[in-house]
Order: C-alpha cells, then structure tokens, then sequence
C-alpha cells in the first residue's frame, strides 16, 4: 500500500510545474520559507545564506515606495564594519546566520554587509546588540 502512496505520489508530482513551485513559495509566510530553506539546505547539504541576499535585495528594492506608505514591520541588520575584533565579529555572524567559516568571513569582510534581513524589530535589535557586543558597528534599516 505505501508503494501505490509513493507512486500516487511521484504521478501527482509531475504534474506540478515550475510556475506552480514559484507561486506556492511567493505565498508562504517568512517562517514558513524559513523552515522551507532550512530542510533545504540540510537536506542538500548547501548554505542559502548567500543566495538568499542576492535574491531578496532586488525584490526588496522595487517596492519601497509601497512599503513607506505602510507601516514598517520587517527589517533588516546592516554590518558597517568589524572594528578591531575581526575573529569575534565573524564568529558572531557565524551564530547569527549559521553560514559557515569562510562565508562568515566573507561577509564580514564585506562590509557594509546585510546579515538578517526581513526580521522583526525585536530580533533586529537584538541581532545588532550582539554584533555591537563583538565589537563590530551595525545599523537596522
């Protein structure tokens, strides 16, 4: 029986198109995507952290005379700079966003660098508390 599931299954899946993916994914919430790029990327064994920010920074771009008009809720923590502590910068980016050793540095070495986009007020500031604890100077947008 679960073999005539698995094969319902894999019929029902390739009637589902690429469009089909992409509009499901626009209409998920943020945590849902989350979670979504989490499985993902333990599933694939990848880090989308990167990615991600190449993706959602032009989205984010187009509608910003949208998003003045209302209130805003999502925001995101900027690194400016990593100051003097450097190592403890990067492994504070590394808690943070969960990218590994040579993304982290990467990031941080590119400053002014996103580092948690789409956040709530609350978590932004506390992202930024953190990175402000290990020495580096960071902004919320």
């Amino acid at each position: 029986m679960e073999d005539d599931f698995n094969l319902y299954l894999r019929y029902k899946m390739a009637d589902i198109t690429k469009d089909q993916v992409v509009d499901f994914i626009a209409n998920m919430s943020v945590l849902g995507m989350s979670e979504l790029v989490k499985e993902m990327e333990e599933k694939f064994g990848v880090s989308a952290a990167a990615a991600a920010a190449a993706v959602v920074a032009p989205a984010a771009g187009g509608g910003e005379s949208e998003a003045a008009a209302e209130e805003k809720t999502e925001f995101d923590v900027i690194l400016t700079s990593f100051g003097e502590k450097k190592i403890n910068v990067i492994k504070e980016v590394r808690s943070i966003t969960g990218l590994g050793l040579k993304e982290a540095k990467e990031a941080v070495e590119s400053a002014p660098k996103a580092i948690k986009e789409g956040v709530s007020k609350e978590e932004a500031e506390e992202v930024k508390k953190k990175l402000e604890e290990a020495g580096a100077n960071a902004e919320i947008k």
